[in-house]
């Protein structure tokens, strides 16, 4: 069974610098507003200042001051007002949670084979909190590798194959796509924890988690579960795509409805 779905958002026009990886560069004239942003997390709904944005309601965005890091929806929006900036923080990012393309279901996700659709670069604002320029991550790699279909190469204790285990099966590998050679993947744990690895031929190779843990992980083990079950499925029902595409993204269903389908307005999808 297929699954498509199109909806339609506001992008900002320019790139707030320090946050350049998360704001996607669309023609759309910023507008001066107020904006009420609601943090479901902590059950909040505080004032902000936006001047580089053309902000609606609905809009999933980031703000400075203390909750910074901390993802919130735009519910109410005033053009008209007079305020002083000091006593307000503003909005620094906009994310683009406009999606359109072509599904599959894939049991606990959807699965598409699409580029354009469901870029990592778009998925990682939805729950990787956006890092200035000047904050330097530095990642080593070595000669080891292991089998996708023999994941007990990656030599990890059976505790951490449990617990990996077990966010696997919770559905925490929210996100993962393989574009040729290079994967990533988003685990959802205590927070959203970026998995990379090299992928050839059902062999996996620089392996690293964003934990930044000295040895494999919870995370990085759900991820290669997911990464198995997927490409399981796609070898089922669609190998020849893949083969020629090369590429494969799988988002949770959960996810994608959080994200693509709540708080939006318009838009709309076929099953």
């Amino acid at each position: 069974m297929s699954y498509k779905i199109g909806f339609t958002s506001i992008y900002p026009t320019e790139k707030k610098k320090e946050y350049a990886s998360t704001i996607q560069d669309i023609p759309c004239a910023p507008r001066k507003s107020v904006v009420q942003v609601r943090f479901p997390g902590r059950g909040m709904d505080l004032a902000y200042y936006n001047d580089k944005f053309d902000l609606k309601v609905g809009d999933m965005v980031y703000v400075d001051g203390k909750l910074e890091g901390l993802l919130g929806r735009v519910t109410q929006v005033n053009y008209n007002f007079k305020i002083k900036l000091s006593d307000y923080k503003r909005v620094i990012a906009l994310v683009d949670t406009n999606v359109h393309g072509h599904f599959r279901m894939a049991g606990s996700h959807f699965v598409t084979l699409d580029r354009e659709t469901l870029p990592a670069h778009k998925v990682r604002p939805w729950f990787v909190v956006p890092t200035a320029e000047d904050d330097e991550i530095v990642c080593g790699s070595d000669d080891t590798s292991f089998s996708l279909d023999d994941l007990s190469e990656m030599n990890i204790s059976p505790d951490i194959a449990e617990r990996g285990h077990e966010y696997y099966k919770q559905n925490k590998v929210v996100y993962i796509c393989v574009d040729g050679a290079k994967g990533y993947a988003i685990v959802q744990g205590s927070e959203a924890y970026e998995v990379e690895f090299d992928y050839r031929n059902r062999e996996i190779s620089n392996l690293t988690c964003s934990c930044f843990c000295s040895f494999n992980c919870k995370h990085e083990f759900a991820a290669m579960l997911q990464l198995r079950e997927t490409l399981e499925w796609i070898c089922e029902h669609c190998e020849e795509e893949y083969n020629r595409s090369e590429y494969f993204a799988a988002v949770s269903k959960g996810a994608l409805f959080a994200f693509a389908v709540d708080g939006k307005d318009d838009g709309g999808f076929t099953l």
